[in-house]
């Protein structure tokens, strides 16, 4: 791989930044994944937005319980309807407007959590692959001494040590997600980082720019970081869609995101532990649906950016 690299600077030689960019973004919407992927994502993505309009247009908050209007006189929740365009759940309260709440909070988790991880697992794999010797090998051993960790048991660990003497979280629930998701994820964008930079910095535009008399960090800077962000920027992509799903999980196990705020995995829970579902669809296909919807919309995505960003594909 040279700086030339087209995964890097798709532009011509001598072509403007400019240009470049504009070369790239055509590129990507040849692509019929991204294509496709940024649509779905921008679907959920606007109709997350969108919850607080969708909740004052209906009049139903994402915790109001209408047990009056949507609960029969046999207490079964009723089926999707104007009023209640998903239906209710087992509690009375809007499926549709608690699904579109569900959808922000996951991806308000999984954003940050993902790009955290990103951000912290590529400084450790520069780190690495650069410095090399003994740094190289204390960190790699820590990249692995992480990696055997077991995610559900040692997060149910890590959320259960933040709970009080009352059991109420001393600490926002969805902080703590946030947390406990980056710190599972980072590992992989180190080895990631590490396995490109080791790769890189042999390359004769490393050691010229070295010889230069650049430092370390200018080296690091300025020649590696630019060569490796398309593959980290691929993977943060690819990576984005598990971590949704690792926080719908949590919050399905009970750990995560507390009821009664809504979210993707307490939604499915709820639905799975009262069995209503099978009196009234909805409760248990919205948020099912959406977390599907999400997860191949990224994955779509983070798979056209590495049809065009990845430079062993061109």
């Amino acid at each position: 791989m040279s700086r030339s690299s087209p995964a890097i600077t798709p532009a011509g030689q001598g072509e403007r930044p400019a240009n470049g960019a504009w070369r790239l973004v055509r590129r990507l919407l040849r692509e019929r994944a991204v294509v496709v992927g940024l649509l779905i994502v921008a679907c959920v993505v606007g109709a997350a937005l969108a919850a607080p309009l969708a909740a004052a247009w209906l009049g139903h908050g994402p915790t109001q319980q209408f047990r009056d209007t949507a609960l029969s006189d046999m207490g079964l929740p009723v089926g999707p309807s104007r009023a209640f365009p998903f239906g209710a759940d087992d509690n009375g309260r809007d499926v549709l407007v608690r699904t579109l709440y569900g959808a922000r909070l996951s991806l308000l988790i999984a954003l940050p959590a993902t790009t955290l991880a990103m951000m912290f697992g590529t400084a450790i794999g520069l780190a690495a692959g650069f410095l090399g010797g003994a740094t190289d090998r204390i960190l790699s051993q820590a990249i692995d001494v992480a990696l055997s960790f077991p995610f559900v048991v040692t997060s149910l660990s890590l959320l259960a040590f933040a709970r009080g003497a009352d059991g109420e979280s001393v600490v926002d629930p969805a902080f703590l997600v946030v947390i406990v998701i980056a710190l599972f994820s980072w590992t992989a964008f180190a080895r990631l980082a590490r396995g490109l930079t080791l790769a890189l910095r042999q390359q004769p535009f490393v050691e010229a720019a070295a010889m230069s008399g650049a430092g370390r960090l200018r080296v690091v800077w300025r020649e590696i970081l630019p060569n490796i962000a398309p593959a980290v920027i691929v993977y943060w992509a690819v990576q984005l869609p598990t971590n949704i799903i690792a926080e719908a999980t949590l919050s399905f196990l009970g750990v995560g995101v507390q009821a009664p705020s809504p979210s993707l995995g307490n939604m499915i829970a709820d639905a799975q532990r009262s069995s209503m579902y099978q009196v009234q669809p909805w409760f248990l296909l919205g948020p099912g649906i959406t977390l599907f919807l999400i997860v191949v919309g990224f994955n779509s995505l983070g798979s056209g950016l590495r049809e065009v960003l990845d430079p062993n594909r061109s």
